[in-house]
Order: structure tokens, then C-alpha cells, then sequence
């Protein structure tokens, strides 16, 4: 199991904020027809039925979304989770086929709208450690682009250096691979969306990936509190 801590600096910057930890091992990831298809489909009938003539600015008043809206508008950037969700339920558009870890990951994130990353936990090397962006600071994201990051960003950091940041995403080194059977998910948390909402969404992870993979072993689900 993963040792993750948070920095000082974290949990002086982001009081009221959560992080969110779930390790499951045992999985095999190819990709493949699974029950978790089922899911998603019922999924996107229940975000149509529940947010029906919703508008932007309904969304947005949502609790969790308002946090979210309120992180990302300190820095002119759009909470990316939204537009996912109004791409399903006001242009009709699927939840996309990724792999089952990351699908699993996806659809509970348009249910609970937690923001989470999932990276591979063998390509992760410790000490792992949840802190804030500084000025300077770049890292190579998932398309392999090297990005200057903005200062005061939630991100995640290991022995070699970034592995995720709420604004820009994960890096290019640890995202879950079809290859992957060790997962970490990471529910960033800002002030305002709650423990309770991280635990929901960790849990709703854990049991869609129990459609694909039922002898899983989950071996962390905890929260890192600011």
C-alpha cells in the first residue's frame, strides 16, 4: 500500500479541502466487453433524467460544481468536469470507452462530479505527497507537452517529480494503461465540495470496478483532510 502524506503548505493554502485516496489491486484492465457497459449506459439515462432542462448556469449552481467553479476561476480556467457532463446530458453525447479502470473513474465522476485521477501505482515511486504548485514549476502532461504551471495549484508529486495537478491534469509517466493492474485514484477536493462527496465518489469507484473485476482487493480508501 501507498504511503500518501500533504505538505504544510497543501493544508495552509486549501483549508476546508479533502483529498481522497483508493488503491485497488488485482485487476486486469484490458479492454473488453463488461457489465461496467450496462452501467454507463444506465448512468447517462440518469444524468439526462436528473439535470433535464438544466442550462450552464443551472449546473453551475450545484454545490459541488459551485466549489469547483469558484477554484477554477481564480485562475481563468473551466472546471473540466463540467463540460464533460453537459457534453452527456445536453448534447447527447456517451461516455466514452477508455479501459475499465478509467471508465469506472469517469462514469462515477459525472455521477458525484468529484474531481479524481487514476494513475498507475507502478509507475509511481514514493515518497508520494499531495502539495501546491510553485512559481517555475513545469511538468510533461499526458500528451507529452511541456506545460508551465500556474503557482498555488493542488497537485500530487512523487520521487520524480509531478504526477498530477487539478489544472492541467496528469502527467505522461503514471496514467493507467490497458497494462495496468495496481491502480491509485486521487479525489482532488477544494473547500466547499465535502468529505462526504469524496467518500461517495471513492466508493461509487470501487463498485463499478467490481463489474469488471469482483476478486479486487481495495487496499486504501481514506481521506486526507486540510
Amino acid at each position: 500500500m501507498l504511503t500518501i502524506t500533504a505538505t504544510q503548505d497543501w493544508q495552509l493554502t486549501f483549508p476546508g479541502a479533502h483529498i481522497g485516496l483508493l488503491e485497488v489491486s488485482g485487476v486486469n484492465n484490458a479492454r473488453r466487453a463488461t457489465d461496467l457497459d450496462e452501467e454507463k449506459r444506465r448512468m447517462e439515462r440518469i444524468l439526462r433524467e436528473r439535470y433535464a432542462g438544466f442550462s450552464r448556469s443551472d449546473l453551475l449552481a450545484l454545490p459541488v460544481m459551485r466549489a469547483y467553479d469558484n477554484y477554477y476561476k481564480k485562475f481563468d480556467k473551466t472546471y473540466h468536469v463540467q463540460l464533460q457532463l453537459e457534453s452527456v446530458v445536453l448534447k447527447g453525447k456517451r461516455l466514452p470507452d477508455v479501459s475499465p479502470l478509467v471508465d469506472a473513474n469517469f462514469t462515477a465522476e459525472l455521477d458525484t462530479l468529484v474531481l479524481t485521477a487514476g494513475h498507475d501505482v507502478a509507475c509511481l515511486e514514493t515518497p508520494v505527497y499531495i502539495d501546491i504548485s510553485r512559481k517555475g514549476e513545469t511538468f510533461i502532461q499526458m500528451g507529452g507537452v511541456l506545460k508551465d504551471l500556474r503557482a498555488g495549484d493542488m497537485l500530487m508529486r512523487d520521487r520524480q517529480g509531478i504526477a498530477c495537478t487539478i489544472l492541467y491534469g496528469q502527467d505522461n509517466r503514471s496514467p493507467i494503461t490497458e497494462a495496468t493492474s495496481h491502480a491509485l485514484y486521487v479525489s482532488y477536493a477544494p473547500e466547499g465540495v465535502g468529505e462526504a462527496n469524496v467518500i461517495a465518489q471513492l466508493e461509487t469507484v470501487v463498485k463499478n470496478i467490481r463489474l469488471f473485476a469482483p476478486g479486487c482487493c481495495v487496499e486504501q480508501l481514506s481521506v486526507l483532510r486540510a
